[in-house]
Order: structure tokens, then C-alpha cells, then sequence
């Protein structure tokens, strides 16, 4: 499971870079500077939750259980939910896509509760 979640660690990570490349480079004269303040939150987010990932695979080495693998997982949910509404809503301006972010926004807390969590709970 380590193994999982620090390769999806990585391409979240190589991916938030693509994308705020992107951002800087091809979005900043094509966007609002709204929109591409939005679609910088959701790179930041996503880059911080790729070290997220990686410190769930090194968790997973010294507390193995359920709660580090279901922080991993609402890390990445919550990655794709939250930073994903946030990108398709500033290339798109569909205001409805925005009814998403706080379901990726609470996955990612639960995320980071579960983390919390899992050092203090026995073994499986």
C-alpha cells in the first residue's frame, strides 16, 4: 500500500507542477486574474497533498493499519474533488462546478484527522 500511495504522491506532485507551469505560462493572458487566482489555489492544494501522500506511505511503514490507508485515500478523493472543481471552474466559469469544492475540502480534513489518528491506534 506504501508503494501506492507514494507513486500517486509523485504523479500528483509532477502533475501540480505541469499544471502551475501552465497556469503561469498559458493561462495568465487567456483567464480572468479571478480565475487564475482559483486555479492557483487548487495547484497549491493539490501540491500540498502530494506530500500528504508521501507521508502517508512513510506512516504506512510505521503504523500500518486502516486509518493511514483511508487518510491516503481521502487525500486523493479529496485531491481530485477539491483541486479539480477549482481548475474546471476557472477554465470553465460554471458556476455550478463550485458546489464540489467543499466535498474535496471536507475529504482532505477528514484526510488529515485520520493521519492524526492512526499513529495512536493498534496494529491490524
Amino acid at each position: 500500500m506504501e508503494r501506492l500511495f507514494f507513486s500517486i504522491g509523485c504523479a500528483s506532485g509532477f502533475v501540480g507542477v505541469a499544471l502551475g507551469a501552465f497556469a503561469a505560462h498559458a493561462l495568465k493572458a487567456r483567464i480572468a486574474p479571478e480565475q487564475l487566482a482559483t486555479f492557483e489555489v487548487g495547484v497549491r492544494y493539490q501540491l500540498i497533498h502530494a506530500l500528504a501522500l508521501l507521508a502517508v506511505a512513510w506512516a504506512h511503514t510505521r503504523w500500518p493499519g486502516r486509518w493511514v490507508q483511508v487518510s491516503g485515500w481521502l487525500f486523493i478523493v479529496g485531491t481530485l474533488l477539491f483541486s479539480g472543481s477549482l481548475y474546471a471552474l476557472s477554465l470553465s466559469s460554471v458556476r455550478a462546478l463550485g458546489i464540489v469544492t467543499p466535498i474535496g475540502g471536507i475529504a482532505l480534513l477528514a484526510g488529515w484527522l485520520c493521519l492524526l489518528w492512526a499513529p495512536w491506534q493498534k496494529t491490524p
